[in-house]
């Protein structure tokens, strides 16, 4: 189970707009994230994918293996999540503890 206010949170970026869920949705954005979430039941080619995306936009990378991302951002078969607001993304680093970790994986 993760941390309630983790999943506050993701639901406040949500309502805000400024959480972004999906591969393909994530890797259009320019600029302007400040934490990627991947989840521990996504694929090993994914996490790698979620590592480049963390190198280029320079900002955290969690890996939640708590429950699963879908169930926290309430949507089907999402593995990935851009937290595209700097206020959120530090109250999710705050807070973070079990269940959410620094991935930092991937062959280089």
């Amino acid at each position: 189970m993760l941390n309630p206010k983790i999943s506050a949170y993701l639901g406040f970026a949500i309502k805000a707009g400024k959480l972004t869920m999906g591969f393909n949705a994530v890797e259009t954005l320019k600029k302007q994230v400040y934490l990627l979430i991947v989840c521990d039941s996504a694929s090993e080619n994914s996490k790698k994918q979620a590592s480049k995306l963390q190198k280029k936009f320079s900002c955290p990378l969690l890996l939640c293996s708590g429950d699963l991302l879908e169930n926290v951002v309430k949507k089907p078969l999402c593995k990935f999540v851009a937290v595209r607001d700097k206020n959120f993304a530090e109250a999710i680093l705050n807070v973070t503890e079990e269940g959410f970790g620094i991935y930092a994986g991937g062959n280089n």
